[in-house]
């Protein structure tokens, strides 16, 4: 038990629990006393808590919509601050966002069931090569714009993402974003099914 007292394994061990914490499905109960994980997609994501919760009450959709997307980015980003800050090293800070990703989408908490980690993905990556973030994040607003599918506009800007990394650092260890990209494609296999026989709702 002594890798407890490591700084690194703390730092880990921190980056999974809280990014497990399903701040969604919290939210969604608290406040509009509805349960996302039996409605909807099942998803404890910000677009699941918009969709399921816009069915009684629109406006309180958006608010707890949004709420859920800022906690999801910011469960991983407060755990990654805190070890820069700390003075922990670079691959150290990639293996906290890889496995605050990982939390989220395989959440302690709910038998390890979990989100789509969209939101706490790009948390990380904000923190981590922000340049690649703003790039992913104007290919989503666009997709989002025009195609209106909340999961093939997040796909597209995750792509995005992965292709410029490559490109603005080529020097960069690229396994933690491969990772990161491989689980939230993982995840995605539901709704990569429902595209391709054109059924995945669309956002209205």
């Amino acid at each position: 038990m002594d890798f407890l007292f490591n700084t690194n394994a703390q730092f880990f061990i921190a980056a999974y629990l809280i990014g497990g914490i399903p701040f969604g499905l919290l939210l969604a109960k608290k406040f509009a006393g509805v349960d996302i994980k039996s409605s909807g997609s099942k998803s404890i994501g910000a677009t699941n808590v918009l969709r399921v919760v816009k069915e009684t009450n629109p406006a309180l959709a958006k608010k707890l919509g949004a709420a859920t997307l800022a906690l999801d980015a910011l469960k991983g980003v407060l755990v990654l601050a805190a070890a820069y800050f700390a003075g922990l090293s670079e691959a150290t800070l990639w293996g906290i966002s890889v496995l605050a990703v990982i939390g989220h989408c395989f959440s302690p908490y709910l038998n390890f069931e979990g989100g789509k980690g969209v939101a706490t993905g790009m948390g990380v990556m904000a923190f981590m090569l922000p340049l690649e973030t703003i790039i992913a994040l104007v290919v989503w607003a666009i997709g989002a714009k025009v195609i209106r599918i909340s999961s093939l506009s997040s796909l597209t800007a995750l792509l995005a993402l992965v292709m410029a990394s490559f490109i603005i650092h080529p020097d960069l260890a690229h396994a933690p974003v491969l990772i990161i990209a491989f689980v939230l494609f993982y995840k995605h296999i539901p709704n990569i099914i429902r595209l391709v026989k054109g059924e995945e709702k669309r956002v209205i």
